[in-house]
């Protein structure tokens, strides 16, 4: 059983149980139990369940964070998205990855792509393409740790990426319009400003619910980005104001992903 469809049966086994342990799901799947353990803390970082000693539950919706809620958010378009951006990249490329939900779903197909070097912040991304079995080098920037999404912010994190040049940076937006990108906390804006500034092209990747939308932070100009990775293609004007800005816009259909 590949890692995609074990994981999509333990978190129908979760729903259906609510509470369910490492020994049961190792039976039922036929898995060792050091495989499941590895399973359940992905799921966990990813905000699909909540993981303790010798099992996972289900997710406490009242106490469920932000991050956590915008994972099941318009999650066949991020599928989508990942999947048809994870195929730009090849072998022995090296990309700064910034933090979010639709970077995270780009690093789970990143993971199953031949090796390159990725460069985050994110907790969940490091461990996501570090197990993805193709020898993925991964460097994870330090700095105050966010536990709800799992990720490293402030001034060492922004000092440490100025240590590295990427070919690539792949970045999350909180909403773009035709002024730009932007996102709605500062010290995430702080990390992909970062990571746009040390990269030699920029891919942004967002789903259609970001377009002609304005957050409070500024993250870089149209005319930074070298190409936007979406699931449907933007209304003007904001569709002028990037053609202009000569950034290639890519649909990334349900249909078309898995190109």
């Amino acid at each position: 059983m590949k890692p995609h469809e074990r994981h999509v049966a333990i978190l129908a086994l979760v729903r259906e149980h609510q509470k369910i342990t490492v020994d049961f799901l190792s039976e039922h799947l036929g898995t060792s139990r050091e495989t499941i353990r590895r399973d359940l803390t992905e799921l966990s970082l990813r905000g699909q369940l909540r993981k303790y000693h010798g099992g996972a539950t289900l997710l406490d919706q009242q106490t469920e964070g932000a991050f956590r809620k915008r994972l099941l958010e318009q999650s066949d378009e991020k599928r989508a998205i990942a999947r048809y951006t994870a195929a730009l990249f090849d072998r022995g490329d090296t990309l700064f990855i910034d933090t979010g939900t639709t970077t995270l779903a780009f690093a789970q197909e990143l993971a199953m792509r031949p090796a390159m070097t990725v460069i985050t912040n994110s907790l969940a991304i490091t461990q996501t393409v570090a197990r993805g079995g193709e020898n993925h080098r991964v460097f994870l920037i330090g700095g105050e740790y966010l536990e709800e999404a799992s990720e490293n912010v402030g001034r060492l994190a922004v000092e440490q990426i100025a240590q590295f040049n990427a070919g690539d940076a792949v970045i999350t937006v909180g909403a773009i319009d035709t002024g730009g990108v932007m996102d709605y906390e500062l010290r995430e804006a702080e990390i992909a400003r970062a990571m746009i500034a040390q990269a030699q092209r920029v891919t942004v990747i967002a789903d259609s619910t970001k377009l002609n939308r304005t957050a409070l932070f500024r993250v870089c100009e149209l005319r930074q980005i070298h190409r936007l990775v979406v699931d449907a293609a933007p209304e003007r004007p904001l569709a002028d104001a990037l053609a202009t800005a000569g950034v290639a816009v890519i649909v990334a259909s349900n249909e078309h992903s898995t190109a």
